[in-house]
C-alpha cells in the first residue's frame, strides 16, 4: 500500500515506547523517539539500547532519540506513549509543533486522576487539531521489541486514514485490527490494569486459579457495565483491547500492574512496592479515579471498588477479599 506516512515520533522513552519505536522502524521509515531523560535519549544513540527502561534489547542504530519536543516537529504521525498522568503536560508542550491534522495515536493506558478524563479527552483539550487515535491490546513491551507475534486494536473514526496508517506500522509480527470506538478501546486498557492488581493480590494471597479466574471474568463484566455506560461497544471489550489485554494483564507477572497486587498479597506495603520500581504502574493511580468515576454514573465495579479501597489504605487486603466474598449471590449477567 503506498502511504504519505513516513516519518514518525514517538513521545516517551519507557519500555513500552521504546517497543514502539523499534517496531516502527524500518526501511523507508524515519523514527525518532523522545525521552525525557537526556541519559536515556544517549543510550539509545549511542549504545543502540534503551539501558533504564529495556535492558539487554539490541535496538535498530537506525532508530534515533532527543530530549527535545520540538524535534518533532514536522512528523507525520505521532505515538503519544508517556504514562497517562504525565500525558497532558507532554502534550501541552507540543503545542504549535505540530501540523493540524496530524494523527497522535494515544497509547497510554489509563485516566488522568486530576480531571477524570481519559487520553482522547486529554488530547482534544491541549491539541485540538490533531486527529485522536488508540492503540491498545495484549502487548508486551519485551514481546514488540523483540519482533513476536502481537495484535492489538487500532481505534480511529475515519476509516481510509486509518487503514493507510495501520498498512504503514504493521509488519508480519505486529497486526493492528481496525476498529472505530476509541472510547471503548481506553476503557479497556485503563480497567484491566486495577483488575491485574487485584488478580495478583488473589495470587499472592494464594487463593487459587479457580480465585484467579473468577476475578477475570467478572472484572470483565464491571469492565464491559462501565464501558457501556459511557457510550462505546460491547464488541469492543470483547476484543483485543478488552478480553485480549484483560486476559494477558491479569495471567502474567510481567504486567507490572499484576506483579504489584501479588506482592501486596504477600504483606509488602504500597510504599516499599512502588520505591522499588523505575517504571510506572498505571494501575496505581487509576482506582481511585476509576471508583469516582464509576460512582458518578452509577455503575458498580465492586473489584475495582476494593482495590482502590486497598490504595488508598482505607482497607487492607484481607477485608477487601472478605468485602467481596461476603457480596450476596445473583444472576450472572453483565449488567447486574
Amino acid at each position: 500500500m503506498t502511504t504519505h506516512f513516513k516519518k514518525f515520533g514517538v513521545i516517551g522513552g519507557g519500555a513500552w515506547g521504546t517497543a514502539i519505536a523499534q517496531m516502527l522502524t524500518r526501511d523507508g521509515q524515519d523514527v525518532l523517539i523522545w525521552c525525557r531523560e537526556p541519559e536515556v535519549a544517549e543510550a539509545i544513540n549511542t549504545r543502540h539500547e534503551n539501558t533504564v527502561f529495556l535492558p539487554g534489547v539490541a535496538l535498530k542504530p537506525a532508530l534515533k532519540a532527543t530530549s527535545d519536543l520540538a524535534d518533532l516537529a514536522g512528523m507525520d504521525a505521532v505515538f503519544a506513549v508517556a504514562p497517562a498522568q504525565h500525558t497532558r503536560a507532554t502534550l501541552k508542550a507540543l503545542k504549535g509543533t505540530l501540523k493540524p491534522g496530524t494523527p497522535v495515536v494515544l497509547c497510554s493506558k489509563g485516566i488522568e486522576l486530576a480531571t477524570g478524563e481519559f487520553m482522547t479527552q486529554v488530547l482534544k483539550d491541549e491539541l485540538p487539531d490533531a486527529v485522536p487515535a488508540v492503540m491498545s491490546g495484549p502487548s508486551f513491551a519485551i514481546d514488540v521489541a523483540q519482533g513476536l507475534p502481537t495484535a492489538v486494536t487500532f481505534a480511529i473514526e475515519d476509516e481510509a486514514l486509518g487503514t493507510e496508517l495501520i498498512g504503514a506500522i504493521s509488519t508480519p509480527t505486529f497486526r493492528p485490527y481496525l476498529a472505530h470506538d476509541l472510547l471503548g478501546a481506553e476503557v479497556g486498557g485503563a480497567v484491566k490494569n486495577v483488575l491485574a492488581i487485584a488478580c495478583g493480590i488473589a495470587l499472592g494471597k494464594g487463593l487459587g486459579r479457580s480465585a484467579h479466574a473468577a476475578l477475570i471474568a467478572r472484572g470483565s463484566a464491571e469492565m464491559t457495565r462501565l464501558a457501556l455506560k459511557l457510550g462505546a461497544e460491547r464488541e469492543t471489550l470483547a476484543g483485543l483491547s478488552g478480553l485480549g489485554d484483560l486476559v494477558l494483564t491479569c495471567s502474567s507477572e510481567t504486567s507490572r500492574n499484576m506483579s504489584c497486587g501479588m506482592a501486596l498479597g504477600r504483606g509488602e506495603s504500597l510504599e516499599s512496592i512502588m520505591g522499588a520500581r523505575n517504571a510506572v504502574t498505571e494501575g496505581v493511580a487509576t482506582a481511585p479515579v476509576l471508583k469516582k468515576l464509576a460512582a458518578e454514573h452509577g455503575v458498580e465495579m465492586p473489584i475495582c471498588d476494593a482495590v482502590a479501597a486497598v490504595i488508598e489504605g482505607e482497607i487492607s487486603v484481607d477485608e477487601a477479599i472478605v468485602r467481596l466474598l461476603m457480596r450476596p449471590t445473583r444472576a450472572e449477567a453483565v449488567t447486574a
